[in-house]
């Protein structure tokens, strides 16, 4: 079984920094594509930015040149940076990742979220 936790959301006045941070465990063989998600009330849950194993990246276009995301291939963790919030990336966050499990099958997983607001 493989598992994902979030952790580092919190309350930042606008302009602040958070750093979220997501570990997985369990049976991995490896991990393909990594990356965060976001969901704000009444909307629905949007990519925030992945990073594959060979450390290409995505972004939204609303958090480019504001979060950045990065992985620690030895710890099965990825971070994403935050700076410059806005009141707008106020979500909860959810990692999520691209498994292959030490049987080879693949599958997708999600944990548990995590709360960012963004308010002064």
């Amino acid at each position: 079984q493989v598992r994902l936790v979030e952790s580092g959301g919190g309350l930042v006045q606008p302009g602040g920094s958070l750093r979220l941070s997501c570990a997985a465990s369990g049976s991995i063989f490896s991990i393909n594509v990594i990356g965060w998600y976001r969901q704000a009330p009444g909307k629905q849950r949007e990519l925030v930015a992945h990073i594959t194993g060979g450390g290409s990246t995505n972004y939204a276009d609303s958090v480019k040149g504001r979060f950045t995301i990065s992985r620690d291939n030895a710890k099965n963790t990825v971070f994403l940076q935050m700076n410059s919030l806005k009141p707008e990336d106020t979500a909860v966050y959810y990692c999520n990742a691209d498994i292959t499990i030490v049987t080879y099958a693949r599958s997708n997983y999600w944990g548990q979220g995590t709360q960012v607001t963004v308010s002064s």
